[in-house]
């Protein structure tokens, strides 16, 4: 018999009556031959409730006591569910975290699931019940209750879909499933019927607000298809799986985030350690950095530019301030009205001329680009917060992501990751015993000697010089890899760089140096030859170590960082060409123990 785990937002149990349509869907999906687990979250903005409570009787609640205040919001709800249920003549069962057996580490209101008993739920089951799990929390060792964080309740459903081998994972909102963008900022997005876990991943974490980034790695990890649907209609909604959907589209969707902040060091030693001075001090006080950019030194000396959340730029500047007095960096600068506006899709990795799309849409609605990194999937710009929608809708009419795509068998999609066998699920459930569910896995790291580099230094920052640059690169047929634009710091200029086909190296060099002399730059940099290290896996946004971890493993081997891009799934670094092999094996040994 197939299971099914179905998971309702807040939204979707704000009131008796959609607590009772949740139900129907539940007991449909029972009537069609499934076991069901049906995973709720608290009611409506009742979290955000127990939360102002809290502030009025203790400004600053212990972390410990907050979770066993939020847990109650979630055990109202499927107490609730299982009564509606019941009223409808069919078994239910509710449980909170601890009854089920969700067993996490002790970091209270961000705790991590380490493991979770499928016994006591297979029983239920069995027996004809429909279990109603309590989501967003969990129990430690020393038997307190924890919650998971932002997104705990996808996070609690994806886990029990992987543990019991679920041939879906339903995810009720308030919305008809994943769009191009956030529709309820831009009229013309348009509902994505399939999506690959990656791009997911990509979206997730620049801002759309249906998925929670940790739940798809949970999904991405365990080969758990979702299924994003509104709890309102039957609509067919969005299936999230590891293959993306099969049109013929080199861009799935685009993002905006506006809850950034931009800090730049200026003028910081070009030398091996430099990143890991600074990153380190980061992640100390646990603070997430997102688009890290650093561009070719020149004289010595680079400049390196990063995004972290607005609500903790005052803690990272603290840091920062500790890290340039020991770097001896110039300048510390910092902007906390920037936005950014990124494209994702598989499709980048087979068609070429994505970037400079891009580009030319921002230099045509003269949107001025202030940073850009890219990844295989992923190309990300900074801009002022003051152009961000005008940035998104350039972005979204260029790639034409209104536009309706051809019709998805569902049915089909879903067949795309069969039912996993219970040998298999077993496997799973035995090696979650020995690591935790939510541990860092790392794919793979690879070497790529292949490329060489240009640095454009210097330029004027202004609207459509990226647009021209990778034009005049596009028409001369050299082809790109890596694109990086930093924010010099120098008022009104940028430098630019891009990796290429070393084959392609005195082609690429010619056209930067008439750029160069068009555009009236400062200088140019060169290297024939360069390795680009890249480091992939799941779990890289929420274990903020990733990078820490490149950095330091470089650094002690006296390797030298010239380029830094970042994205969900891939930390990227070019070093110098002769120290690829060197900067491989560093790589390997430092992530031995969660290579897979």
């Amino acid at each position: 018999m197939a299971l099914i785990v179905q998971k309702f937002g807040g939204t979707s149990v704000a009131t008796p009556d959609k607590i009772r349509t949740a139900a129907e869907k539940a007991i449909r999906a029972q009537q069609a031959g499934n076991q069901v687990v049906v995973v709720v979250s608290a009611m409506g903005k009742n979290t955000d409730d127990l939360v102002n409570l809290a502030g009025q009787v203790n400004p600053q609640p212990p972390a410990r006591e907050m979770d066993m205040l939020l847990a109650t919001g979630e055990q109202v709800s499927v107490a609730l569910m299982a009564m509606a249920i019941d009223a409808l003549g069919h078994q239910a069962v509710s449980l909170t975290g601890a009854q089920i057996g969700i067993r996490t580490d002790s970091s209270h209101t961000k705790a991590r699931i380490i493991s979770i008993s499928t016994e006591r739920l297979q029983s239920l089951l069995d027996a004809g019940n429909i279990v109603i799990a309590a989501g967003f929390q969990g129990i430690d060792e020393q038997l307190d209750i924890t919650t998971l964080g932002r997104g705990g309740s996808d996070t609690t459903a994806v886990a029990l879909a992987a543990v019991l081998g679920a041939s879906s994972c339903e995810i009720y909102t308030d919305v008809d499933g994943v769009f191009t963008t956030d529709p309820r900022q831009f009229e013309e997005a348009r509902r994505i019927d399939q999506i690959s876990y990656d791009e997911m991943l990509e979206l997730a974490s620049l801002g759309a607000g249906v998925m929670h980034n940790r739940s798809i790695e949970f999904a991405k990890k365990y080969s758990v298809p979702i299924h994003v649907r509104n709890s309102e209609n039957e609509n067919p909604g969005t299936l999230i799986t590891l293959e993306g959907s099969q049109e013929a589209v080199a861009v799935r969707g685009a993002a905006l985030s506006t809850h950034d902040a931009r800090i730049t060091l200026v003028g910081v030693p070009d030398i091996p350690g430099t990143s890991l001075e600074i990153f380190s001090r980061i992640a100390d006080r646990q603070i997430t950095v997102d688009m890290i950019v650093q561009n070719v030194g020149e004289e010595g000396k680079s400049d390196l530019s990063f995004t972290v959340p607005r609500a903790e730029l005052d803690v990272a500047l603290s840091a920062i301030d500790e890290a340039s007095q020991a770097l001896q960096a110039a300048t510390v600068l910092h902007d906390d009205g920037v936005a950014k506006v990124s494209v994702v899709g598989l499709g980048m990795i087979q068609q070429t001329g994505i970037a400079t799309q891009m580009f030319r849409a921002l230099a045509t609605a003269n949107v001025n680009i202030q940073m850009i990194t890219t990844s295989e999937i992923k190309i990300s710009t900074l801009v002022s917060q003051e152009q961000a929608k005008l940035a998104l809708t350039a972005v979204h009419q260029a790639f034409q992501l209104g536009q309706p795509p051809a019709p998805l068998d569902t049915e089909r999609a879903l067949l795309v990751q069969p039912p996993r066998a219970q040998s298999e699920v077993a496997d799973i459930v035995e090696r979650l015993h020995k690591v935790g569910m939510e541990e860092l896995v790392i794919d793979d790291i690879t070497l790529d000697e292949s490329q060489a580099r240009i640095t454009i230094q210097g330029i004027p920052d202004t609207p459509g010089i990226a647009a021209a640059i990778f034009e005049e690169v596009a028409t001369s047929g050299v082809l790109v890899d890596m694109i990086i634009q930093s924010f010099d710091g120098a008022e009104g200029l940028a430098s630019v760089s891009f990796t290429i086909p070393q084959s392609q190296y005195d082609q690429g060099l010619k056209v930067a140096e008439l750029i160069c002399e068009r555009s009236n730059c400062q200088g140019m940099s060169n290297s024939p030859q360069v390795a680009k290290l890249s480091v992939s896996g799941t779990g890289l946004r929420s274990h903020t170590g990733v990078a820490i971890r490149t950095f330091r493993a470089l650094a002690d081997n006296g390797i030298n960082v010239e380029m830094i891009s970042t994205s969900e799934v891939r930390v990227n670094v070019v070093v110098h060409g002769e120290y690829g092999t060197q900067a491989l094996l560093q790589l390997q040994e430092a992530f031995q123990d969660v290579l897979r």
